[in-house]
């Protein structure tokens, strides 16, 4: 992930159809900006996406679409798509630790918050955590409450449980009864 100046005039949008639904894509120059579902907690500002880009001839938006159609089919782990955010130092910092947690893993806000020095911190972890930009590869789905109890999830629980599901290693999933 790659922190930079404020968002400039580079700022262009699509929409993505994919497996895990229409997702808005917001490129800024040559990296991802933004990925957000339908009816998103804390979608963009209109004035923040640029203007309407095609999803095809673009490179940001071609790579984006296809990364993500090879992990829904479990052949990607992780993303190679260059990221760039614009948050406080505090949200940078927690972003930059959800992408430190593994494939098919997950943490808590607590535990976050433990790692950034202070577990009284975890609620504003939470904050950070649902103010995400780049979702699914930025991977804030990996992240559950301190029972392991699917939580928030600003692209809604739904799509948390199935981005989950992707990531379940085979022999948890063949485990399961249902």
């Amino acid at each position: 992930m790659t922190t930079s100046p404020p968002p400039t005039a580079t700022r262009r949008h699509t929409t993505l159809a994919t497996e895990l639904g229409d997702l808005l894509a917001v490129a800024e120059g040559d990296a991802l900006a933004g990925l957000y579902f339908p009816r998103h907690w804390h979608p963009p500002a209109a004035d923040a996406i640029g203007p309407e880009a095609p999803s095809t001839g673009d490179p940001v938006f071609e790579s984006t679409r296809t990364q993500l159609a090879e992990y829904v089919r479990g052949e990607r782990t992780s993303f190679s798509v260059p990221t760039v955010t614009h948050g406080d130092a505090f949200s940078e910092r927690v972003w930059d630790l959800l992408m430190g947690i593994p494939y098919g893993e997950t943490t808590t806000y607590g535990a976050i918050a433990r790692e950034l020095g202070n577990p009284g911190l975890a609620q504003r972890v939470g904050q950070a955590v649902g103010r995400n930009p780049v979702s699914v590869l930025i991977p804030c789905h990996r992240v559950v409450g301190a029972d392991g109890s699917l939580t928030g999830y600003a692209g809604g629980l739904e799509r948390k449980a199935r981005l989950l599901e992707i990531e379940e290693p085979a022999e948890a999933a063949a485990s399961r009864l249902f």
